[in-house]
């Protein structure tokens, strides 16, 4: 059988749709505006096998609109004028308008994204568009404008496991193998949580064991065979984000020949170079930060120079940069901070502004005491006074935590030195 067990295992109904309850379960907003007969343009973003095409084909089905298909790999402009000219000739023909599902679209062009505008204005087309980017990065803001965009999330461990068994329940094939699922656990690690990979995984095990009657699938017989398996699986690049997973860790992990082996796996699988320069950007400041501020001064410029330049000699600039990041000093302050900072705003809630430190632009705020008591750094020796820029609830809260680096230590010192007196008075 050629055709994958996860296409065959497709849902043809939203009812037997598996997951993503936030936007289509009864009361949420998807599934109120296709039932309301209304449907936005929309950009589906979330990691793979978590059913983006899929969803954009039951939309399709369930709301009766023409539907066309266009992968931002393999396509250009002219193939996005071409459905447009058909969506307007048929128009007259359909009820509601055509709708165009774009897989990748996060790999269409400035110009190639621009070319769908008119059509989405006009109500042409509807665009369904998929991306495992973040939307804000890559995709137009002129078309962002005009589409809701769906986060969707990874399934969960019941969902995954539905989808297993309702394979081995449904599939014709797997069913002639009597296969009998006993454990699941080795399965979904393997997979990651993506579906698609799941079920494909599960096939490519089946179909290695076909002299096996009943086949009985446990986590030991999963790893004894997974191994082949996978090999011949990932050679369509499945393995996407462990590899980029194994480059960022190698580069925090401070080994420069785990970054570049990494970085060369990448870049023989054809991985586009703004990905891989976008994830040491926020290495640069996740895993380094204030240990060494040049690493996010480098990684900005890698990013700006891989945009001009591309493959090959784009592979010159991103080894330069991971291999100066994954040979700079660590430190995650900055990330640590930021972290600790968001929980306590969302334990503590809107605080008020102190007095002040409030804005005073009118002559009644000034009655009323902004700004009042505010102490100008400039006027003090140093640059520098004593004062309380926290609110009231959170006085002397310490959310910069100083790690093991000497950089890091240096600043901490620093800090301490200028604000002694009150880190003294609450010792």
């Amino acid at each position: 059988m050629n055709t994958p067990l996860a296409e065959r295992m497709r849902p043809l109904t939203l009812d037997d749709y598996v997951g993503q309850e936030h936007i289509l379960g009864k009361e949420a907003p998807l599934r109120k505006s296709m039932e309301a007969g209304v449907l936005p343009s929309m950009i589906f973003w979330g990691p793979p096998g978590v059913g983006k095409t899929t969803l954009a084909n039951l939309i399709s089905r369930t709301m009766n609109r023409p539907f066309y298909k266009l992968s931002a790999i393999s396509s250009g402009v002219k193939d996005v004028r071409e459905i447009i000219q058909q969506a307007e000739n048929g128009g007259m023909f359909q009820q509601g308008g055509s709708i165009l599902f774009i897989d990748e679209i996060h790999r269409f062009s400035k110009s190639q994204q621009d070319s769908l505008l008119g059509a989405v204005e006009k109500g042409t087309l509807t665009l369904i568009g998929a991306t495992t980017e973040n939307p804000s990065f890559e995709v137009i803001s002129a078309l962002r404008s005009r589409c809701q965009i769906y986060v969707l999330k990874h399934h969960e461990k019941s969902d995954l496991e539905l989808l297993l068994n309702r394979a081995i329940q449904n599939d014709s094939w797997l069913k002639q193998r009597n296969v009998q699922l006993k454990e699941t656990e080795s399965l979904l690690a393997i997979s990651g949580g993506d579906a698609r990979k799941l079920l494909n995984i599960l096939e490519l095990i089946v179909g290695s064991n076909q002299n096996l009657n009943p086949l009985i699938i446990d986590n030991d017989f999963v790893l004894k065979n997974a191994q082949q398996s996978l090999a011949d699986y990932d050679k369509n690049g499945e393995q996407h984000y462990d590899i980029v997973s194994a480059f960022i860790k190698s580069i925090r992990g401070s080994d420069p020949n785990g970054s570049v082996y990494w970085l060369a796996r990448m870049i023989a699988g054809g991985e586009d170079p703004k990905f891989i320069a976008r994830r040491m950007l926020i290495l640069a400041s996740e895993d380094i930060g204030l240990a060494n501020p040049n690493a996010l001064l480098l990684a900005n410029a890698t990013f700006d120079a891989v945009e001009k330049i591309g493959w090959p000699e784009s592979r010159i600039i991103l080894s330069q940069c991971a291999l100066f990041l994954a040979t700079s000093p660590k430190g995650n302050a900055s990330y640590k901070a930021i972290n600790l900072a968001q929980k306590t705003v969302a334990e503590t809630g809107d605080l008020p502004v102190p007095l002040h430190l409030r804005n005073a632009p009118s002559k009644l705020m000034e009655d009323l005491g902004y700004g009042e008591g505010y102490l100008y750094a400039h006027d003090f020796p140093g640059n520098f006074i004593t004062q309380e820029f926290l609110p009231d609830a959170l006085q002397s809260t310490n959310f910069f935590k100083a790690g093991s680096s000497p950089k890091e230590q240096e600043i901490a010192k620093n800090i301490y030195q200028l604000w002694k007196e009150k880190y003294d008075a609450n010792a």
